[in-house]
């Protein structure tokens, strides 16, 4: 009775425009609600700007690899192995109601844990008040959403609440995994008593003697008096932090060696993530999620090193985000790769081509010459075609910016996408002329 009250008598409209104490004030308002869904699950929450989905998705498949039923939500969807469900929205950790009520779903299905990824707005907001968690895990804190947060600090800050609300958890397990390499690393490190730093460099679980192929990489992990062998399906150093991320919330609920070698080398692929195209193909089609300046100068430095031929990447920036990564996100592309395809990502109502000259002006200042080594080929699909029939044996073409996404929006609306599949397509257009 008392709960349908509450939705009779008090807008939602009214808690949305005084952000963020309106959002704190809704999130109570669904919790009571919807009956306070997430009390008795445990959480295991996943901030950063980069890799969280990737962290997250390790986490998820290492327990239940491990017989520990667990359920996930990401940007890429959410649910369990054998009930999942595609995200088909541009959100990552959903407004409190619809992500409580995807919650009760998951506790239908008997689920006791969740990895819940959990972004900077959300926290920001208090979209995650009345989630219990019990484990904070920071992949890493660089330039993102300035258009929203206005300062680094105040970016940086909203992702600390992660380690401050699990810090205040008064039941379970409480502990930070934090990635040592990062320069925010002792920022969050502080924030809780029980912490496993990790990271190739100085750490508490380090990752030595990596061995990388395009296909993926071995590495030797070692943690106080645990030393084992760990193997990754997904390329890239930075995919080391992420799978090392995994195996300290492992080690942290007290998971064996073997049972974390063995969950981390039991996730194949992540839906946009480094996904590697074989249409028979004598050239490399990667396509990635990729969209911050620190995500682009780790792929593309990794790619280079492991390409034989040229580097060709494609990619755009969203409009109404944050302007001030374009010059950036132009400048690694054209610091690292030989040819660079600029386009749209979702342009939104902003004009196009200013945005792509904004991303033409990071790769100028890198030697890139327009019409040369650098285009503008503002339709996506058209870029895709342009930048895969410029491949020659031993390139590699790298896809950033859409990956798993089923949605491109324009000034007109929203409009169905699928990267992978144009990529394919085009790869077939290419392999016949």
């Amino acid at each position: 009775m008392f709960r349908k009250a509450v939705k009779r008598l008090i807008p939602r409209q009214f808690f949305a425009n005084i952000e963020p104490y309106g959002h704190l004030a809704e999130a109570i308002m669904w919790n009571v609600v919807e009956g306070f869904p997430a009390r008795g699950m445990k959480v295991i929450g996943v901030t950063g700007t980069d890799g969280k989905t990737t962290t997250a998705t390790f986490i998820y498949t290492m327990l239940n690899d491990a017989g520990i039923k667990t359920g996930l939500m990401t940007t890429i969807g959410y649910g369990t192995p054998g009930n999942w469900h595609d995200n088909h929205v541009h959100m990552t950790t959903m407004p409190t109601r619809p992500m409580l009520r995807r919650i009760k779903e998951l506790k239908r299905e008997g689920i006791k844990w969740l990895v819940l990824e959990t972004t900077s707005h959300a926290l920001a907001q208090n979209r995650i008040w009345g989630v219990p968690y019990n484990v904070a895990v920071m992949t890493n804190v660089t330039h993102e959403h300035l258009d929203y947060h206005k300062t680094f600090e105040r970016y940086r800050d909203a992702k600390v609440r992660l380690f401050k609300l699990t810090a205040g958890n008064e039941r379970g397990l409480r502990c930070g995994i934090v990635n040592a390499d990062d320069p925010s690393a002792p920022y969050f490190s502080n924030r809780m008593p029980n912490v496993i730093r990790y990271g190739l460099g100085q750490a508490d679980l380090k990752a030595t003697d990596v061995t990388s192929t395009p296909l993926g990489s071995t590495f030797t992990v070692t943690c106080d008096q645990k030393k084992f062998e760990l193997t990754t399906n997904l390329p890239g150093s930075f995919n080391v932090s992420n799978s090392l991320a995994a195996a300290g919330v492992g080690l942290a609920l007290g998971l064996s060696t073997e049972q974390i070698a063995r969950g981390i080398g039991a996730l194949k692929t992540v839906e946009g993530r480094m996904n590697s195209l074989d249409e028979g193909q004598d050239y490399s089609v990667i396509v990635d999620f990729a969209h911050t300046p620190d995500s682009f100068e780790k792929i593309l430095s990794s790619m280079r090193n492991l390409t034989k031929g040229r580097l060709i990447v494609m990619f755009g920036s969203a409009g109404r985000r944050d302007e001030a990564k374009r010059a950036k996100q132009g400048a690694s592309a054209g610091k690292w790769a030989d040819i660079v395809v600029v386009t749209e990502e979702d342009d939104r109502d902003i004009d196009g081509d200013g945005i792509m000259n904004q991303i033409a002006e990071g790769a100028e200042t890198q030697g890139k010459v327009r019409d040369k080594d650098l285009f503008l080929v503002h339709d996506r699909t058209e870029a895709i075609n342009f930048a895969v029939a410029q491949a020659k044996q031993g390139d590699t073409v790298i896809l950033l910016g859409k990956g798993h996404e089923k949605t491109i929006e324009r000034a007109d609306g929203e409009f169905p996408w699928d990267e992978t599949a144009t990529a394919k397509a085009a790869i077939a257009a290419a392999s016949k002329k």
